[in-house]
């Protein structure tokens, strides 16, 4: 009687320790661990001696550091615009009675499912200079090719074009469950005072669609910040260093360079930045609701 009564008055314990360990060893260990590593030389996976903030130094004095960093934001900034401004128009586009809406919600969230890597790959054979797709169409429409991947421009291109494709889902999805939880009553209403469609647009749709805007905005950010995959299997960083991202930089470092301490130390610069950038938008977003 008393280990069942004991059983039962700490049951509570034996659900949740199995998360709490998962906690422990995957996700509060290594951040520490790695902050650790961040203030020590390493050669070889090994960490060395204490040596304080160089690799810190190290880093931000790396023009490849700040290189990929203006990549990095490139890629935030219009990866994030043309994603959620395409969703955006996709839910609005799909708003309404279509015949066949199922099975084309179903089709264009396809990529959605898809590995980075594998699209990655599939974008290589889109913009494969010497036949590829896209090329072909532009010689039949009697224009020259264009050097997706070896032109430093095009590259930046194609990985965004590759990003967009997969993320664009994800946008049209969340905006458009906002979309249909918007009361027609409100627009009954609003057709009594205007025909305008961008009036109902911007004073009726976008205040009540606003906290699904926001929430994918933050989230594709903190994505874009991630990105690796496709430029790593679509252009492998190049040409030169043109498409690397941090996230490549910290790969190139600790994987192929075996040195995690700097690697570390620019993967907690990332952290900070994705931390900062993130609480000034909340922060924002609480202003318009005070």
């Amino acid at each position: 009687m008393r280990l069942r009564e004991w059983l039962h008055r700490h049951a509570k314990i034996f659900f949740i320790l199995p998360a709490v360990v998962w906690l422990l060893a995957f996700t509060i260990f290594p951040l520490l661990y790695s902050l650790y590593l961040s203030f020590h030389g390493s050669r070889f996976l090994r960490p060395t001696d204490f040596i304080g903030f160089e690799n810190y130094h190290y880093v931000l004095t790396d023009y490849r550091f700040w290189q990929s960093f203006r990549v990095t934001l490139l890629f935030v900034l219009v990866g994030t615009a043309v994603t959620v401004t395409l969703g955006l128009l996709l839910a609005l586009l799909f708003n309404r009675p279509v015949k066949g809406l199922r099975f084309l919600r179903s089709l264009a969230t396809m990529p959605l499912f898809a590995a980075p890597v594998a699209v990655g790959y599939l974008s290589m054979i889109l913009f494969y200079e010497e036949g590829g797709p896209f090329n072909e169409i532009l010689k039949a429409m009697g224009m020259s090719k264009i050097t997706w991947l070896s032109d430093p421009f095009w590259a930046k291109i194609a990985v965004l074009y590759a990003d967009v494709w997969q993320w664009t889902p994800f946008a049209f999805l969340v905006l458009l469950a906002a979309l249909q939880s918007v009361p027609l009553e409100l627009y009954e209403s609003a057709a009594l005072d205007t025909r305008s469609n961008w009036q109902v647009f911007r004073h009726i749709t976008l205040p009540i669609i606003q906290p699904a805007l926001v929430t994918v905005v933050l989230l594709r950010m903190v994505e874009a910040f991630k990105m690796f995959d496709i430029p790593f299997s679509l252009t492998n960083g190049g040409p030169g260093i043109a498409t690397r991202t941090i996230t490549f930089n910290v790969y190139i470092t600790g994987i192929r360079q075996q040195n995690l301490g700097e690697a570390t130390a620019m993967a907690f610069l990332l952290l900070i930045m994705v931390l900062l950038v993130s609480i000034m938008f909340i922060r924002h977003y609480r202003r318009l609701y005070e």
